[in-house]
């Protein structure tokens, strides 16, 4: 889902929009190869500050072949 923030993109910017049947991160991964960036969303858990990353975040900040910006949620 690119949700309200996907609708305001700047002219030239193009969103893929794909349907994985792998985990996450591996699907992010495999696309991020033909990226020019990847977008992903960072959740923040109550009872914690700052900005905290799950498994699929860390994963593609590591290994991700092109840029990723992690997002924090509102």
């Amino acid at each position: 889902m690119i949700g309200a923030a996907g609708r305001d993109l700047p002219p030239g910017v193009t969103v893929h929009r794909h349907e994985a049947t792998r985990r996450a991160a591996h699907a992010l991964l495999e696309a991020g190869a033909e990226a020019d960036l990847v977008v992903v969303g960072s959740v923040h858990r109550s009872g914690r500050t700052g900005l905290h990353l799950g498994p699929v975040s860390h994963a593609l900040l590591h290994h991700a072949p092109c840029p990723v910006a992690v997002v924090p949620a509102d």
